[in-house]
């Protein structure tokens, strides 16, 4: 009973913590939902000068109109650099495009034209300022002197000048040729004629992430709090009720597993998002308390767009490195992937590094399992004794229990160590797994680029499914194989389930990565080996 219920365990926790992923996925909509106005997301990063009272997050939800930015008239800016280009409007200093020069919609083929780059802002514009609560791309006056700027090393700046009613505004943003990051400096001056409080409100919008998103990929809206990680991906609610209001957050970002349109405030801010069809939206709202005609205040705010690049993220801004997370298995999915970097700088190849990190996971767990196939071979033996007993006993199930566990303890057969091996490696699996779901690094990694003799694509994608299916089910045989060689303790209900995990196993594994099918095949392969070779070793013995 004690071997059933550890199978049973094991095809239930596999069948749960991805069958759950299967039936219930983040779901897009089929069609865009009527537009809904959500509380304005408040804006942090705040630099008063010398003079100016600290910057506060206000308080309660603001009135300023949320709606996903439209682009408007006005001329069009372009900052090239080695890893991007980026469209900006002069009116407002808007972002209507970014485009990673490194990133594409599908796996590039040898000798076919390259695939559409990746959009970070598509279908409208991003990177708007609100001035309590006006979209100064629609109410103010915008030019700027710079025509376009491209960087090959170092950084440039780019200053928006804008006047709207109170207030004259400078956007001053600034970008480095190496990184995805952008730094923004908005310098107020007011030019009323009497003191007023003045909120800044900084608003980043995308549909571009949900539209790269999928079962295994949602988009969210996530932020950081007091170092914690949190983050709302309930779609539905984000459209109909907003993400509820969070004061003072580290960061805020709109990411899905590969992608990331961050937004890092430099003082106190409210975050208020929300969803209208497929765009997500978030703004970071920060008050700056009494203005005087004449007086001037700074606020800085930095973004990050690009991929989730732990290095590139990290090097804009430690917080940020926290946006790369896997979550309960993030200890293991993080020294395996860099271990599976490094051994890619030197093979050449993601499908061959998984390989030789399945075979010096295999060596690191080989005495557990010499012992476990050991113990199996021994439970072989005894099987006609288990079987005497079962029949002896047919009329008596206590006592066929104790003289059968009697029997095991006299032969020092642990009837479970068959699974035992498997056990241990599940938290490897599941490491493996978040890696390959959510790592840049083996986003259109491949292996065999094409099935042999042939130029269809087959394992050009290690973080996708095998196309064709073909390692899955050569894995399902594979483990078919294997239960065949486990001797079980004669339990016809037991070996029933033996047989049907390897048809569980492979249902599960059709949509896994690819990557994943190969660790698991290949480990298979290696155990196939290692039970062979124990067997026959039992039969040398034997003999001599």
């Amino acid at each position: 009973m004690e071997t059933k219920r550890i199978i049973l365990a094991l095809v239930l926790s596999f069948a749960v913590f991805f069958g759950w992923q299967l039936l219930f996925p983040q779901q897009r909509p089929q069609q865009p939902a009527e537009q809904t106005t959500a509380s304005t997301a408040e804006q942090p990063a705040q630099q008063a000068t010398s003079a100016a009272p600290a910057a506060t997050a206000p308080e309660a939800a603001l009135s300023a109109d949320i709606a996903p930015i439209e682009a408007t008239e006005g001329r069009d800016i372009t900052v090239k650099t080695p890893l991007y280009t980026a469209r900006f409007n002069t009116q407002g200093g808007l972002l209507e495009s970014f485009s990673l020069h490194d990133y594409f919609l599908s796996v590039p083929v040898d000798g076919q034209p390259l695939p559409d780059q990746i959009n970070m802002i598509s279908g409208g514009a991003s990177l708007g300022l609100l001035v309590d609560g006006a979209r100064t791309w629609e109410n103010a006056q915008w030019d700027t002197e710079v025509k376009n700027l491209e960087l090959e090393q170092g950084s440039g700046t780019v200053i928006f000048h804008g006047r709207i009613e109170g207030y004259d505004i400078e956007r001053i943003m600034t970008f480095e040729a190496d990184s995805y990051s952008i730094t923004e400096e908005v310098r107020i001056i007011s030019t009323d004629a009497s003191s007023a409080d003045l909120r800044i409100t900084h608003q980043a919008a995308t549909n571009a992430l949900a539209e790269l998103s999928g079962t295994y990929n949602p988009a969210k809206i996530v932020w950081q709090l007091d170092g914690s990680l949190d983050d709302e991906t309930d779609q539905d609610d984000l459209r109909t009720d907003g993400l509820q209001p969070v004061s003072n957050p580290t960061w805020s970002a709109i990411d899905n597993n590969y992608f990331i349109l961050a937004m890092q405030p430099s003082g106190n801010s409210l975050l208020e998002g929300g969803m209208t069809g497929d765009t997500f939206f978030m703004n970071l709202s920060t008050g700056t308390g009494s203005i005087r005609p004449g007086e001037s205040r700074s606020i800085a705010m930095k973004y990050f767009i690009g991929p989730m690049d732990r290095d590139q993220l990290i090097a804009a801004s430690p917080e940020l490195g926290q946006a790369v997370n896997f979550g309960w298995f993030d200890f293991i999915a993080k020294p395996m992937l860099l271990f599976l970097v490094w051994l890619h700088q030197y093979v050449g190849n993601w499908g061959v590094a998984i390989i030789i990190l399945t075979v010096i996971i295999k060596l690191i767990f080989w005495p557990l399992s010499q012992r476990s196939y050991k113990s199996m071979e021994q439970m072989k033996k005894i099987q006609p004794m288990v079987q005497k007993l079962r029949e002896k006993y047919k009329d008596d199930k206590q006592r066929l229990n104790q003289e059968t566990m009697q029997l095991y303890k006299t032969y020092k057969v642990n009837p479970a160590g068959g699974c035992l091996p498997m056990v241990v490696q599940i938290p490897v699996f599941f490491g493996l797994y978040k890696a390959l779901l959510g790592a840049i690094e083996l986003r259109h990694a491949g292996f065999i680029d094409t099935l042999p003799f042939t130029d269809m694509v087959w394992l050009a994608d290690l973080s996708a499914k095998d196309p064709f299916y073909i390692t899955p089910l050569v894995m399902g045989a594979t483990m078919f194989l294997q239960q065949l060689m486990t001797p079980t303790a004669g339990d016809p209900t037991q070996k029933k389930i033996m047989y049907i995990m390897p048809v569980v196993f492979t249902f599960l594994f059709l949509q896994f990565p690819a990557g994943l099918v190969v660790y698991w095949l290949c480990n298979n392969v290696l155990s196939i080996a290692q039970q062979w070779w124990i067997a026959q070793s039992g039969k040398k013995g034997k003999a001599a």
